[in-house]
Parts: C-alpha cells; structure tokens; sequence
C-alpha cells in the first residue's frame, strides 16, 4: 500500500473540509508514493512518539493534534518541531493529522470517548452540523441504568487512560445521572449547549474555574473534568479500526505513551 492509499482512507472518514477554518490537517511530511506498511497512532506529534514509531518500523504516524497549528516559514533543525521533521524524513516515517475534522466525524473522537465512559445506544451529537444532524460536536446518550454522579466518576476513570489529572467533578456526588454529554478535548465552549441538551453530566476536558463556576452556580448539569489527552486517546483504537477494516493492507498499533503534558499530582 501507498502513503496516498492509506491518506484516501482516513479523508473519507474524516473530510479535511470539515475541519475548523484554523486548524491544519492533513499530510504533514512524507511522500504520497512511498510504501506504508506499518502505522503508528497517537496523540501528540512529540519526539517520544516518533521515537516509538522508529523502533517499531513504523512508515507513518497518524496523530490526532496538529505539529504546526500556526504555521512556519522554516523547518530548519535549530528549533525543537523543526528537528523532529527532519528525525521523521530521515527515518522515512509520514506524519499525517486528523483533527477538529475527526472531532466532528461519525464516528469521531467524542463517539469513542463516549463509548468509553460507559454510554450505550444511540450516540447524537451535541452541536450538530446544520446540514448533517449526524455529525458535529461532542456526543449525547445514555448510561444502561441510572447511577450516581459519584459513581459515573468512578466508571469514566476506570475507562479513561490514568494521568496525573484524574478526574475532578462539580457536583453532588449522591446526584442520579443517566443523560450524559461528552466532548473530546477543550469542551469549555461548549456548557450553554449542554444545559439546553437537558442532559445531567457533561464530560469534558480543560474546564476553566469562571466558566465552571458561573455553569454549576446557574443549575449545572453536573461536570466532570478529565485530562485533555486522556479523553482524546480512546479515538486512536477507532481511527486504527478504520483503517484495518477498509481493505487496506497494513499493520497498525496504538500508542500507549502517556504525552499529557501534567505528569504529576500532588
């Protein structure tokens, strides 16, 4: 298979056009004609990935958030995201990205992360896009029975990868929950949609203390804060299973490195 073979597979499943005027996605380096054979999957564009995808004899990383969001007139090796480039071309290894356009896809980064927290059935998202309901924003569904908040806590830390940052949740823990919204990655934007979803948790990451506040203080739903990669993460299994059910003859593996960037609690 070729780099541009595998490329086909992931913008049919995440359309670059779908992604946030801002953002950068897409083929970062490589060549579209080179053979891929194995494929890396991780968070972050960082030089322990890349030094995991060297030893594995991986041809190309797929990563979620983009290694040059703002843009560059240089990639010399004098700064620290210009020498990683030049690490992945001289070891022939790809870097692809798929961001806010895997966030808004069905399914996406929030489909996983949902599902990862224990919510069953229909998944709908939260924002959705107004010519596709079924894609967009975050995702709305249901726990199998009602629980408390506490113990919806509890569930999502146990199916969330472990950080330093855990969990931190606003709220009574004795609240009954059912309706659960969540949103991979900075979902802070997001507390006015959620209150009018008429959901009773909403799970999220980087939650900022005036926003949080002022949501809790005005009626909730409840929140509960994870750690921005972690609820990031489960979509790599997803993007992985994308690619090793459309026919495409590789060999994928999913990055366990933690790269969140708190690593410690005290």
């Amino acid at each position: 298979m070729t780099l541009a073979d595998v490329i086909n597979v992931f913008e049919a499943a995440y359309p670059p056009q779908r992604a946030e005027s801002w953002d950068a996605v897409g083929l970062v380096c490589g060549d579209p004609a080179q053979p891929v054979r194995r494929v890396l999957f991780a968070v972050d564009p960082v030089p322990v990935v890349a030094e995991e995808a060297f030893d594995w004899g991986a041809d190309l990383i797929v990563v979620h958030h983009p290694l040059y969001l703002r843009g560059t007139t240089s990639v010399a090796a004098t700064t620290y995201k210009g020498r990683l480039i030049h690490q992945l071309i001289r070891n022939d290894v790809a870097l692809y990205t798929a961001h806010t356009n895997a966030d808004v896809a069905n399914p996406g980064v929030s489909d996983a992360l949902a599902r990862a927290v224990g919510l069953v059935g229909d998944l709908v998202p939260l924002q959705p896009f107004p010519d596709d309901p079924w894609r967009g924003l975050g995702r709305v569904g249901d726990l199998p029975r009602t629980m408390t908040l506490g113990e919806f806590a509890e569930q999502a830390l146990a199916g969330l990868p472990t950080t330093s940052w855990g969990l931190r949740v606003a709220g009574e823990p004795s609240t009954p929950v059912k309706r659960v919204a969540v949103s991979g990655g900075s979902g802070d934007s997001l507390l006015g949609t959620a209150r009018a979803a008429g959901v009773d948790v909403f799970l999220t990451a980087d939650l900022r203390h005036h926003p949080a506040s002022e949501f809790v203080e005005a009626g909730g739903p409840a929140l509960v804060d994870a750690a921005h990669w972690a609820t990031e993460w489960p979509w790599l299994d997803s993007a992985a299973s994308i690619l090793s059910s459309s026919g495409v003859n590789v060999e994928t593996r999913v990055s366990a490195t933690v790269t969140d960037a708190w690593t410690r609690g005290y």
